[in-house]
């Protein structure tokens, strides 16, 4: 592992930043964090992060960049041997499950919250996004003009609307029960050592939703053990106290604990149907896209994807990079053997997450340059 700093280029409520920060902590990577709205960034830095002003990002001692946590996160896991990808098989599918659960499918609760009670926490909003704009007297407006614009976009893109209110917030609250019911019992997603899976749960669950006044005050109160969780992910030692077995191991024989099973099945509610529109929707925007040149920059969103949630229509953004972390799901399950892909079967069955085998885009998503591109 690398002894010279890195600099994370990072801001505390930034979404994405919490799972590669939690990674460098947890992996006890040194590093200094700083936002991107520096001198340096702009002009050495952002060129070579495919020219985005994008976080998390990386720069290394070397002077390599690397843009996006997924990214960073394969980076350190390389030179570790991949010290925190379980190596049974069951675990490893389940681990790369939840890892994209946690960067995509926590979006919804994570915008409502954030973006529908400016009036209990604008200036904790304030104080933060100032982080995100230039230095200067006009620091403070700018910072109000950027949570408004975010404001009108960020919510509905994700189908944050009046009539949505209820149906995401009883969702929600279902996903922390099952979550907190597992944290009762196990320090991480797969026992006393996070894995992949716990990286991509931190993303939402700590920068909106464990930080945020409103949702930090919802969990402390309704999911203890999930924020106690959402602190454990953000310490360099293991933080096992309230365990009386303290193993700092995944859970031994390859076993997925019911209670895992049970927030799966909490999740699928939600991200199965999304998944399965989104997919819907950039297939046929590909099949209209007779000359994409393969290298083509893989834009966050093409077009809106609809479904229907406890009898409500949600219409949100159809984003192709849930299915560029989605595929390392499916070939960690094309990677199993018999007993283990049956196993595998029974758990997703119960868990209400086998449709997601099936859910693929008809062109596949690479890397260039740091940046997502079709192939």
């Amino acid at each position: 592992m690398p002894a010279d700093p890195i600099t994370l280029y990072a801001v505390p409520h930034s979404l994405y930043a919490g799972r590669a920060r939690s990674y460098l902590i947890k992996a006890g990577i040194p590093y200094r964090e700083t936002a991107a709205n520096s001198r340096h960034y702009q002009k050495v830095v952002k060129p070579k992060a495919g020219d985005r002003n994008s976080l998390p990002t990386v720069e290394l001692a070397n002077g390599d960049v690397i843009r996006d946590g997924a990214a960073i996160i394969d980076h350190f896991e390389a030179l570790s041997g991949h010290a925190f990808s379980p190596r049974t098989p069951r675990q490893n599918v389940i681990s790369r499950l939840f890892d994209v659960i946690g960067a995509e499918g926590l979006l919804r609760p994570a915008m409502h919250y954030r973006w529908n009670f400016n009036a209990e926490h604008m200036d904790f909003l304030k104080q933060h996004f100032r982080m995100i704009v230039p230095f200067g007297d006009a620091n403070e407006e700018m910072a109000e003009k950027v949570i408004h614009a975010m404001k009108d976009v960020a919510g509905p893109s994700f189908g944050v609307l009046p009539p949505n209110v209820d149906v995401i917030e009883a969702v929600y609250a279902d996903q922390l029960a099952a979550l907190d019911d597992h944290f009762s019992k196990h320090g991480y997603l797969l026992g006393g050592r996070p894995c992949i899976g716990d990286f991509g749960m931190i993303a939402p669950l700590f920068a909106h939703l464990g930080r945020d006044p409103v949702p930090l005050a919802l969990m402390q109160k309704h999911a203890m053990r999930v924020y106690r969780w959402v602190e454990r992910m953000n310490r360099s030692v293991a933080d096992l106290a309230e365990f009386e077995h303290q193993d700092e191991t995944w859970l031994s024989d390859d076993v997925i604990p019911e209670t895992l099973v049970s927030v799966l099945r909490a999740m699928a509610e939600d991200f199965v149907p999304e998944t399965l529109a989104a997919a819907e929707c950039i297939n046929a925007w590909l099949a209209a896209q007779e000359d994409l040149p393969k290298g083509t920059e893989c834009k966050r969103g093409v077009g809106m994807g609809s479904f229907t949630l406890r009898g409500v229509e949600i219409i949100a953004l159809a984003q192709p990079y849930r299915f560029y972390l989605l595929r390392r799901f499916q070939d960690a399950y094309a990677g199993l053997d018999g007993d283990s892909k049956a196993q595998m079967d029974e758990i997703l069955e119960r868990a209400q997450m086998t449709p997601l085998l099936a859910a693929r885009l008809t062109r596949e998503i690479g890397r260039a340059n740091n940046l997502e591109v079709w192939k």
